[in-house]
């Protein structure tokens, strides 16, 4: 059984900066996708930025590129989001999910099959 646990959220204030990290465990597959969704009170839950397991570069919503990184290290079955130069309208819980066999990973958070508790980010203004 695939479980994946977020953590790193907090509050800061804008412009400042947070590394998320997801810790994968029963998920050992080369192949899929995982990444980051977030969900704002009131709204739709969005993906933030995705890639696939077995390399490749990471695909973004436009409200983050630049600001948000994803990465992972399959040593340690972890998946990272970096967020720089946060803003206020980044607060929501922000969630780490996976998608096993897939090929093309896509954002739409009906895709992924496997999904962690969450975790909280705050930006204040």
């Amino acid at each position: 059984q695939v479980q994946l646990v977020e953590s790193g959220g907090g509050s800061v204030q804008t412009g400042g900066s947070l590394r998320l990290s997801c810790v994968a465990s029963g998920y050992t597959d080369k192949s899929g996708c995982m990444g980051w969704f977030r969900q704002a009170p009131g709204k739709e839950r969005e993906g933030v930025g995705v890639l696939a397991r077995n390399g490749g570069i990471p695909t973004y919503a436009d409200s983050v590129k630049g600001r948000f990184t994803v990465s992972q290290d399959r040593s340690k079955n972890t998946l990272y989001l970096e967020m720089n130069n946060l803003e206020p309208e980044d607060t929501a819980m922000y969630y780490c999910a996976a998608r096993r066999f897939a090929v093309i990973c896509g954002r739409d958070f009906g895709l992924y099959n496997y999904w962690g508790q969450g975790t909280q980010v705050t930006v204040s203004s």
